[in-house]
């Protein structure tokens, strides 16, 4: 099979998850959405379990591109550099990353139906508590596992409201504002004046 178009398809697959929702996810939607011939999906992934784990697999793919791409930077230097990487992930969900994270928030919902789902997930949202630790660490914070945990399980949280994008909720979270989110979040695990 041709891995160009099996890609084209899993890229469409994952615009139509995160439009459509779960229900809107057939072989027909992803057809059309990829302008490709009718069949053409059911031939590369043949049952709904199929498109879900392809879709799955190519959003594991991306963070780990992403990721990856973060890795390769210098990182953080300082707190200012903890900021400002933190405002652009949190920039990127109504941004660029907007369709993934809508369709990964998809498919959290269908692994309580399907558990198989979480072992493809499951990368991701470890990734980040290691990744975000990292950085808190190399900006030189007084980083402990649970500081790292709660900053990481806050920006996590963040997400879906960002997706939404409610302004009352936005509004009441700090979220209106990412920058500010982001130094009220690490001043307040990481006071400025705090020494450990």
């Amino acid at each position: 099979m041709n891995p160009d178009r099996r890609d084209r398809l899993r890229d469409a697959a994952i615009e139509v998850l995160a439009r459509d929702g779960g229900r809107g996810l057939t072989h027909r939607a992803v057809d059309q959405a990829a302008e490709v011939p009718s069949g053409t999906t059911k031939n590369y992934f043949p049952t709904r379990d199929a498109v879900l784990r392809a879709v799955a697999e190519r959003c594991l793919e991306q963070y780990l591109a992403l990721t990856g791409q973060l890795a390769a930077g210098p990182g953080p230097a300082d707190r200012e550099g903890l900021v400002t990487l933190f405002r652009s992930l949190l920039e990127n969900v109504a941004g660029p990353g907007r369709s993934r994270l809508l369709a990964v928030l998809e498919l959290q919902a269908e692994a309580t139906r399907r558990p198989w789902l979480s072992g493809i997930l499951d990368p991701m949202a470890s990734g980040d508590f290691a990744g975000f630790e990292l950085a808190q660490r190399a900006a030189g914070l007084p980083v402990t596992p649970q500081r790292a945990a709660v900053v990481t399980l806050a920006l996590h949280a963040a997400v879906p409201h960002l997706l939404t994008d409610g302004p009352e909720t936005l509004a009441a979270a700090g979220l209106d504002d990412p920058d500010r989110f982001v130094r009220d979040l690490l001043d307040t695990v990481y006071p400025p004046d705090a020494t450990a």
